[in-house]
């Protein structure tokens, strides 16, 4: 307990990891942040300074959209340790279908993967045809441009696990804050996928996750925050941001039995590694 109490600090009400305070060398990736959401808006700086206090040293930032794709590149061209996606959410699809984007936004150096991409069945309304549609096409899209594809799947696994056996994605892919079952990850392993935990992992009610991250292959397993939404505890309900992958990686070390910064310098090794960065 003292160790955990001298490795955070209060800033402004809120409690972070702060590695160089009590001399520690951390070293964690954020795998899937969108840092220009409007929860952000005017403290990107800080959110930033506050991810590199904690150890934080690269940020992959995900484009969901046109406009959020072009933000996450500008951001990436202003910080060498940020990185970007590019691609068209499923729930975008109401107002956004042209991808066309996607091939001249590929050509900055800082672009590292399509996504994110995929499927949502969970709210009302969706067209699963047009999801489907448009989901293939950016997977075409992306083994074109030779990237990898980051995944969105909510409500959709079967449909999901369809596509990925019969659309093979060649430069590889990640099922993002992966929250299905073990079932679906075992398919998913046979498909080479890289998985990615976030937040939900840590919640108290989360039984079937922690059986994921016990089973996900060490070579093949990522952090995220998926930032600002789905903070882990002990910050549940607050607003996310990367920071706090460290509290996410600490309870899959725990849960896995391993050395918090073994874990999280394979983590790290991982993800530079599906990114190429």
């Amino acid at each position: 307990m003292q160790i955990r109490r001298g490795l955070h600090y209060l800033c402004e009400n809120r409690l972070f990891l702060n590695a160089e305070k009590v001399g520690i060398k951390m070293n964690l990736i954020d795998a899937h942040a969108h840092l220009m959401d409007e929860k952000f808006d005017g403290e990107v700086e800080k959110i930033i300074n506050n991810a590199q206090e904690a150890g934080v040293t690269k940020i992959i930032n995900i484009g969901y959209n046109k406009e959020t794709s072009q933000k996450a590149i500008e951001l990436a061209e202003k910080y060498d340790f940020i990185y970007a996606t590019i691609g068209l959410h499923p729930e975008e699809l109401e107002t956004e279908q042209d991808i066309t984007f996607i091939k001249e936004m590929s050509k900055n150096e800082k672009v590292v993967a399509i996504g994110e991409v995929g499927l949502d069945y969970h709210y009302e309304g969706f067209d699963k045809t047009l999801q489907k549609e448009i989901f293939v096409n950016q997977i075409k899209l992306a083994n074109e441009l030779k990237l990898p594809v980051v995944i969105h799947s909510r409500d959709a696994d079967m449909d999901m696990l369809e596509i990925l056996k019969n659309n093979k994605i060649e430069n590889g892919f990640v099922m993002h804050c992966f929250s299905s079952s073990v079932e679906v990850l075992k398919e998913l392993i046979k498909l080479d996928a890289y998985i990615s935990l976030a937040g939900p992992v840590t919640f108290k009610n989360a039984r079937s996750l922690i059986d994921v991250a016990k089973l996900i292959p060490i070579e093949k397993i990522m952090v995220e925050t998926d930032c600002p939404y789905m903070a882990p505890e002990p910050y549940r309900g607050k607003r996310n941001e990367p920071a706090l992958v460290v509290s996410t990686a600490k309870k899959i070390s725990e849960i896995r039995e391993m050395n918090f910064e073994e874990f999280a310098q394979i983590t790290v090794e991982n993800t530079k590694r599906f990114y190429n960065i």
